[in-house]
């Protein structure tokens, strides 16, 4: 039986679904045993009141645990991590103490990724493993699976550092927007390979969770970055709309038709995007922003048939994406009213991958003929 060991930033039991447990399902589902391990989790978490600490650690961290048949979990508590979001002064001081983080202790970990076949590494402070991984499992076959752009997440540089470090180490280095490519220009095996879609959850039947008579409700799913100013506008400008916000965005307009559900389970979200009438990609740009063209988001809302509204920033040749100017009432009022008369049933879902498509491009046909 095939072993993957997936390193990613999200925590496998956590409520919010993300590539990586999709990509462990379906690695699962395929018959491989999955360790999913855990990185970028520390004391210095507490400042910013990690999600993680909702699933009770650090008590069960720094050990394996069966989590499901063929899925362990290993959560990588440790004393710091390579924390981003800080005073320049904070980065110059600290660098020299994060640069030890890929050294730290790792007890009761390194049999499970020696039987590695696979090993993928998600953009977060894990590639500072790349070189331990390497070692404790030489004959694996190790993937880096850039779901965002570093630089669009402001990692600390010593993760940067890692990353650039570690790229010749890849034997494949998977982007899944194409304006992602030219972050490596140098590497011989940089591959466009997009995130999947859950198509069963999707196209089952569930009913709708809005209630009332708005007569257009648009929905934005997502985790950060959302533009609170393009959200009030279009309240402002559609009284008679809803705008849903579903994720740990923060604070929304204190608007009546603007609905903020914070987190939802993945079955809960997927009712509202399938039975809302827009997708919403209303994003903030930061460097790195154009890649969210291609975002698990857009995928989403594209197999649900939804005309998209975001920033014209967006590199996109989708013929369901309506763009406006950020900042601008006017276009953001265009966009949507365009949005509003589009013809769903012309969205060509076709080119759109499933998980499973995705996890057999990461192991490649010597491991998944």
């Amino acid at each position: 039986m095939s072993r993957a060991v997936l390193v990613s930033g999200h925590y496998i039991g956590s409520k919010r679904r993300a590539g990586f447990h999709w990509i462990a399902d379906a690695f699962r589902n395929a018959g491989w045993d999955v360790t999913f391990v855990t990185v970028g989790f520390s004391q210095l978490s507490r400042l910013k009141s990690d999600h993680r600490f909702d699933y009770g650690f650090p008590a069960g961290a720094n050990h394996m645990q069966k989590f499901e048949p063929g899925l362990d979990s290993y959560v990588w508590f440790t004393p710091y991590h390579p924390l981003n979001r800080l005073p320049t002064i904070g980065i110059l001081l600290l660098a020299p103490l994060f640069r030890g983080y890929g050294r730290l202790q790792m007890p009761r970990l390194e049999s499970s990724v020696a039987d590695a076949d696979l090993i993928v590494f998600e953009s977060t402070s894990g590639l500072m493993l790349v070189d331990r991984f390497r070692a404790w499992a030489p004959r694996a076959r190790l993937v880096y699976r850039v779901s965002d752009d570093l630089r669009l997440l402001r990692a600390h540089p010593v993760v940067l550092e890692a990353e650039a470090r570690a790229l010749s180490t890849f034997d494949l280095v998977s982007v899944p927007a194409e304006v992602m490519r030219g972050l490596f220009p140098a590497h011989p095996n940089v591959r466009l390979q997009p995130h999947g879609i859950d198509a069963a959850a999707f196209d089952a039947r569930m009913a709708s969770p809005y209630t009332g008579a708005a007569e257009v409700r648009a929905v934005f799913v997502g985790a950060a970055y959302v533009d609170r100013a393009f959200v009030e506008a279009a309240a402002r400008g559609f009284p008679r709309w809803e705008f849903h916000v579903i994720g740990p965005v923060g604070d929304m307009p204190a608007l009546p038709n603007v609905v903020a559900h914070g987190e939802l389970p993945f079955a809960d979200t997927v009712g509202h995007i399938v039975h809302a009438d827009i997708g919403l990609a209303c994003l903030r740009h930061v460097p790195g922003a154009e890649s969210f063209s291609d975002s698990l988001k857009v995928i989403q809302y594209t197999y649900a048939r939804l005309p998209i509204v975001g920033p014209d920033f967006l590199r996109s040749t989708r013929a369901n994406l309506f763009t406006y100017r950020p900042g601008d009432p006017t276009s953001i009022r265009e966009a949507l009213l365009e949005a509003r008369v589009f013809d769903r049933s012309t969205v060509d879902r076709s080119g759109i991958w499933s998980w499973t498509d995705l996890a057999r491009e990461l192991a490649g046909p010597a491991l998944w003929p």
